[in-house]
């Protein structure tokens, strides 16, 4: 059993998104898609920060010596608090229909990004794996024909990657060697209900879904099975990220993009950031190679 998750930043994102922690900083940064913003909220002293983005945020992950890379719609952007954002380094300029989406950096410092078709009618979204920043950049295309991509996470003990293809409610296992090639694609589990959004891993290997429309964190055992769920009181659950001193902190992102008036009207604290306890740690937070 899971405490209830608690809401504790009430700031309506539209679509809140791609939480991470930063030790360094002893913050959570995450942003929010649709409103064209990138926050940052420091639990200890309850501090709260936003900056309006260039075009749509899509990622943050923090970089070895200082500063994040944020992936916005059309490319990768470096950004720190003093200085704002730098140059754009443009990923898929020949698919302008395309937007960047979830991302994870490995214990190599590599990141993982995808990219999905933004109208969600056409598989031409990918699955990308950048060694680092040159100009231009040259992300590795590892897997194509995604919808709406989403994750990805990478257990490290088993040597497995894991994507999704939201759009098909399908949660995707790789076999990863550590050169960071991927085979043996298969399907590690597919959602009833709900859309398998952002993609975390714990300690122990279970994986935690935030399920979009779907209002609750799923969670699923190493061999694919059910592991139980923490409900939530909005619909548009996204992704979960373990954080604080102990990283036995769950935070939650939430979104309320399209939904009505009504809809609003009972789930309020919607697009909300949550938290809850939780008893085992989620790994630290990797850092990206420029």
């Amino acid at each position: 059993m899971f405490p209830e998750p608690r809401c504790i930043w009430d700031l309506k994102a539209e679509l809140g998104e791609g939480p991470v922690w930063l030790e360094r900083d002893r913050s959570l940064f995450f942003v929010d898609i649709v409103g064209c913003q990138l926050h940052c909220l420091r639990p200890d002293t309850g501090e709260r920060q936003s900056w309006p983005t260039p075009s749509r945020p899509c990622l943050i992950v923090p970089v070895e010596g200082g500063g994040l890379l944020c992936g916005l719609e059309d490319g990768l952007r470096e950004f720190s608090p003093a200085g704002g954002f730098g140059p754009l380094h443009r990923v898929e300029p020949s698919l302008p229909e395309n937007r960047l989406n979830d991302g994870y950096v490995d214990a190599e410092g590599r990141l993982w990004f995808g990219t999905m078709h933004d109208p969600e009618t056409a598989a031409t979204g990918s699955l990308y794996r950048l060694d680092g920043l040159t100009t231009p950049i040259r992300p590795r295309p590892v897997d194509r024909g995604y919808t709406v991509s989403n994750g990805p996470a990478i257990d490290p003990v088993r040597h497995r990657l894991y994507h999704n293809e939201s759009s098909t409610r399908h949660i995707f296992a790789f076999d990863l060697s550590p050169e960071g090639r991927l085979s043996n694609k298969r399907t590690f589990a597919t959602l009833e209900c709900g859309f398998p959004d952002g993609l975390t891993l714990d300690a122990e290997g279970t994986l935690w879904v935030g399920v979009y429309d779907g209002g609750c964190v799923r969670r699923f055992r190493p061999d694919g099975s059910a592991d139980g769920a923490v409900e939530l009181p909005c619909s548009q659950v996204t992704k979960l990220a373990f954080g604080g001193p102990d990283l036995r902190t769950a935070y939650v992102t939430t979104g309320r993009k399209g939904l009505s008036a009504t809809a609003l009207e009972g789930q309020p604290l919607a697009g909300g950031l949550f938290a809850f306890h939780v008893d085992v740690a989620g790994p630290p937070q990797h850092l990206f190679r420029p």
